[in-house]
């Protein structure tokens, strides 16, 4: 009960009339943002970010969350009209969505699409409301092993569960490391990488970095491969068309509940919006009575994706806001937004800065009725973005990513800063580097380095202070397994191989 009355003191924060108008601001802008093909939320946020300075931090993180909630929402349009998803996690919406689109009935599918996506989100905000103080309050009675134990599953889990090359991951991640080590050793007070440029001391700024990796690293990308628009069909949506799809929802209760708990659970583990939408689509394809007809236009082809991608973007923030480690890249540049704000994610958050932290929840419901309310009132607007040419759209990213970089330090060394991370974003998503373990890296480099040289200073160097106690051991083996898991899967799979090839051979042949 104590977190319901919590609960609705958040609710009177954001609904200050200032913090309405920026949570609806927010919420379009997001949508905005998740139109435009491969701009994405953490995109968005990182761009947007610098605009946030002078506001109240919980104002601040209200505008920004909503525009998570909206790009989150927005990414489904361009995904069943133009068949080209808006973030990553739409790709799996395309397989039914485009197809109903085709057929005249982009109305319903982009209803199904919203609705879907609300209802992930409310699932996840649920178990946020409930699960984020009980995880925050263990959390106090952490020391810097067991926290060092957790960056390190953190770090572990993005090897475990990313896609692609587990080397290219690592290479990402220590690239990272190397970023957040420039400058003056917190510890020692010794110079670290600066080569003896003065300009170098300060390091580098997370929010610079992040703004050019993602911003500009994206429209050169975007710019390279010169994308063109073309519509399936006119998004409108009327209120019979609304209501006729309701209608027909609640046959896919088990699939949205399905790929809700999925999506959390990818969600709470680094795993993100993107597997989680393939996994549900994949499990729902495999399960449903209608499996064979996936990718011909099915209403549940549309729910098992959006449920999963929206509960897996919202319970991303649960370990940001409970243990100061993000879920998501997108969590991680919110996790930043914090620490320029003067605020210290973790378990301390919940004591220290309760309207902060229940304002965000508060935000995270009501963000998510108005983008619901927004989207399927305003889709013909936001369809009519993507007729914009991009040349007149790309000068205008570039010029408020260039303010946002100077706006941190008031200093020009910081644009040039931000063109060269543009070029290594660049190069990283060519040769398909992944950009989040980079990210992520920069961000919790240093924490990470602190708890475990604060840990081997207890410990006078012994390392098996990280197996300690139970929890601490629990979690460091946890994470070496996570570290291993690439070549754990693939032993299992030849062992597995192998049986049946034995079995095979001793099975006589009819």
């Amino acid at each position: 009960m104590e977190e319901i009355a919590a609960l609705f003191h958040g609710f009177a924060v954001v609904l200050s009339p200032e913090n309405f108008m920026l949570m609806l601001l927010g919420v379009v802008l997001g949508v905005i943002i998740g139109v435009l093909p491969g701009l994405g939320g953490a995109n968005g946020i990182a761009i947007l970010l610098p605009l946030t300075f002078s506001m109240d931090p919980t104002s601040a993180i209200i505008m920004l969350s909503c525009i998570y909630w909206g790009a989150l929402f927005g990414g489904a349009i361009t995904s069943i009209l133009f068949n080209i998803p808006g973030e990553p996690w739409s790709v799996a919406t395309t397989f039914d969505g485009y197809p109903l689109a085709q057929q005249g009935r982009a109305g319903e599918a982009l209803t199904a699409a919203f609705t879907s996506s609300f209802f992930g989100a409310f699932v996840a905000v649920v178990i946020i409301t409930f699960l984020a103080p009980l995880v925050a309050d263990f959390a106090l009675e952490f020391g810097p092993p067991e926290f060092f134990s957790v960056y390190l599953l953190t770090f572990c889990s993005f090897v475990a569960m990313g896609k692609g090359s587990p080397f290219k991951i690592i290479a990402s991640m220590m690239l990272g490391f190397a970023l957040a080590a420039v400058g003056i050793d917190t510890v020692t007070g010794q110079l670290r990488l600066t080569f003896g440029i003065t300009e170098l001391l300060k390091g580098f700024d997370f929010l610079v970095a992040v703004i050019g990796l993602f911003g500009i690293g994206e429209i050169l990308l975007t710019m390279e491969e010169g994308l063109e628009f073309r519509a399936a069909a006119q998004g409108k949506i009327n209120l019979k068309v609304v209501l006729e799809t309701w209608a027909k929802l609640p046959r896919y209760w088990i699939t949205a509940i399905r790929g809700s708990l999925i999506g959390c659970w990818l969600g709470i583990t680094p795993g993100g919006a993107t597997p989680a939408s393939f996994m549900s689509y994949g499990v729902a394809k495999r399960m449903s009575k209608d499996g064979d007809k996936f990718g011909t236009g099915q209403i549940e082809g549309i729910v098992a994706p959006e449920t999963a991608a929206h509960a897996a973007g919202t319970s991303a923030l649960l370990p940001m806001i409970s243990l100061g480690i993000p879920g998501s890249p997108t969590a991680a540049v919110l996790l930043g937004g914090l620490l320029i704000w003067g605020l210290q994610p973790g378990p301390l958050l919940f004591v220290e800065k309760a309207d902060f932290v229940w304002g965000l929840i508060a935000a995270m419901y009501l963000g998510n009725i108005a983008g619901l309310i927004v989207v399927l009132t305003c889709v013909p607007l936001f369809a009519a973005i993507l007729r914009i040419p991009f040349a007149v759209i790309a000068p205008v990213i570039i010029v408020i990513c260039a303010v946002g970089a100077y706006t941190v330090a008031n200093a020009q060394v910081d644009i040039w800063y931000m063109i060269a991370f543009g070029f290594i974003g660049y190069v990283f998503k060519k040769l398909e580097y992944p950009l989040a373990p980079l990210v992520l890296a920069i961000v919790l480099g240093d924490r990470a380095e602190d708890s475990f040289r604060q840990s081997m200073l207890v410990a006078q160097g012994d390392l098996t202070v990280l197996w300690s106690n139970w929890l601490v051991g629990s979690i460091t083996t946890l994470a070496l397994v996570m570290l291993f898991w690439p070549l754990i899967s693939k032993g299992l799979k030849r062992i597995r191989s192998g049986r049946i090839d034995t079995l095979q051979e001793q099975r006589p042949v009819e």
